[in-house]
């Protein structure tokens, strides 16, 4: 039997982490190893109370044992967590790293599109999906997602006949990474995670594979208000910070999401961030449509308050 875990760190809301957990349990993970970056002592006694997940706690104390300080940048404290529990022992077979709004949508089951991995795939990579925010008169736990195509060309002309008019900073109309997370033989000695990839010395993502069978949702905002509530620091430090590339070169009109974000609010303020965010992130009938039409359409069902419920009851 092939035995499977995912490795997070985590810093958001109680129900949120327990979402996470949850959804993943119910999905078969023999373990969760999550990792609170602020403390939340309710949280981590519930955590630790369940036999599949291994709960730790990033106070000063783990990082002067662990690094000697606290890594400044969450993506780094993120690295550093996952390698770690990579280093480890195995209590797993493949071990996975993701974020606390990401979601496994599995074809069948997690394990079973692991096993089917030939012996030499040593990573294997989940392309994305991002949740759009239910349209008026709909809610969860039924879910549209947009898909990315994965060649750059296809993507772009996609881009362009999706949304015309924001094209120049989006890639794939997502507003998060369109490079997928992967899942990582916990044999492969010596290895190091990264964000989106894995090095061991010189080479990354050894023996490399796509794992098709598998989708990553990737819950980015669950409405308007939640993606503004959210907005300042994604656009100064994570998702949208100003160093990541713009999806093509400047001198071929690209513009970078943090460029483009920045000029919408300088020019109409939150309502042209609203109006941005519902061309592009709302279940829109025509959108669905037109996402539908480009074979970017995925649906899914998505019951975060079951599986919570049934694993971590009030």
């Amino acid at each position: 039997m092939t035995r499977w875990g995912l490795v997070a760190t985590v810093k958001a809301p109680a129900r949120a982490v327990l979402d996470f957990a949850a959804w993943h349990l119910e999905l078969g993970a023999h373990r969760l190893y999550i990792h609170l970056d602020a403390p939340d002592p309710a949280l981590l006694a519930r955590l630790k109370a369940h036999p599949r997940i291994r709960a730790t706690l990033t106070g000063p104390g783990y990082w002067q044992k662990t690094t000697g300080q606290r890594p400044a940048k969450h993506q780094a404290r993120q690295t550093v967590n996952a390698t770690r529990v990579l280093a480890r022992t195995p209590e797993v077979d493949w071990l996975g790293h993701i974020d606390v709004d990401e979601f496994l949508l599995p074809d069948a089951s997690v394990a079973a599109a692991l096993a089917a991995l030939p012996e030499a795939v040593l990573t294997a990579r989940m392309r994305p999906a991002e949740a759009l925010a239910p349209a008026p008169g709909l809610a969860p736990p039924d879910r549209a997602l947009k898909r990315v195509t994965v060649d750059r060309p296809t993507r772009r002309a996609q881009t362009e006949r999706l949304f015309p008019a924001y094209a120049r900073g989006l890639d794939g109309g997502f507003l998060s990474h369109v490079a997928g997370k992967l899942f990582v033989r916990t044999t492969l000695a010596g290895a190091e995670f990264r964000i989106h990839n894995v090095f061991r010395g010189p080479d990354r993502n050894p023996g490399h594979a796509e794992l098709p069978a598998i989708t990553l949702c990737h819950m980015h905002a669950a409405d308007a208000d939640d993606w503004l509530a959210r907005y300042r620091f994604r656009h100064a430090r994570g998702s949208y910070r100003s160093e990541l590339k713009p999806p093509r070169p400047a001198e071929d009109g690209g513009m970078s999401l943090h460029a483009m974000l920045a000029a919408i609010e300088a020019e109409a303020g939150e309502a042209g961030l609203r109006a941005f965010f519902d061309e592009v992130c709302t279940a829109r009938p025509a959108l669905l449509d037109a996402l539908a039409a480009e074979g970017l359409l995925h649906r899914a069902r998505i019951d975060l308050d079951a599986a919570r419920a049934r694993h971590f009851p009030d």
